[in-house]
């Protein structure tokens, strides 16, 4: 069995997928509807809205309840991209409710600190490798002379010190190609 044949593929397309409404059950409907959530909101906001302002606009007779009952129609099955325009709305408010950077697994992706990134280096002095071998400082005894504390002058008490001596140990080359390199210079090399 290759694996493409195990492989299920669903698509579920408008056409089969019925909106959310109120008002039917079975076959039994309410008069005019059903009614969509966008109908039930226009319906409710614009009701109260014109009842609060009956002084208003009294002096035009029916005009705005017949634009009120026009505008419930209209909103019937409206769509924004493809979605309801409740639906539209909440998926433009989760979109502005989100993190600038992001989700990682549920929560706010948020940058680190800036803090200092710290290192360094060492240049040494590679010198043509010569048949007599040169002296070589001891760097480990170097180092730790430069990390000892420093007392202060008044309480700095004078005391013998050994001399460092340095380590004779003959510079050779350090990698394949140097060595290569060397071979060549003597005349024992590969040419």
């Amino acid at each position: 069995m290759s694996a493409a044949a195990g492989r299920v593929g669903r698509f579920y397309t408008a056409a089969r997928r019925h909106p959310w409404v109120l008002g039917k059950v079975a076959d039994w409907k309410i008069p005019l509807g059903p009614y969509t959530p966008a109908q039930i909101a226009v319906a409710v906001g614009g009701g109260f809205l014109l009842v609060k302002t009956i002084p208003l606009w009294s002096w035009m007779g029916p005009v705005p309840i017949a634009a009120w009952g026009l505008a419930v129609w209209a909103v019937r099955r409206p769509k924004i991209g493809g979605r309801a325009p409740l639906q539209a709305a909440l998926g433009w408010v989760l979109l502005a409710w989100q993190p600038h950077g992001g989700r990682i697994g549920g929560r706010a992706a948020r940058d680190h600190a800036a803090r200092a990134l710290l290192g360094g280096f060492t240049i040494e002095h590679d010198a043509v490798p010569s048949s007599a071998p040169a002296a070589v400082p001891d760097q480990t005894a170097q180092r730790a002379a430069s990390r000892r504390p420093r007392r202060k002058a008044a309480s700095r008490v004078p005391t013998r010190r050994p001399a460092v001596r340095a380590r004779r140990e003959p510079v050779g080359p350090v990698s394949e190609v140097q060595r290569l390199l060397a071979l060549a210079e003597q005349g024992g090399g590969a040419r």
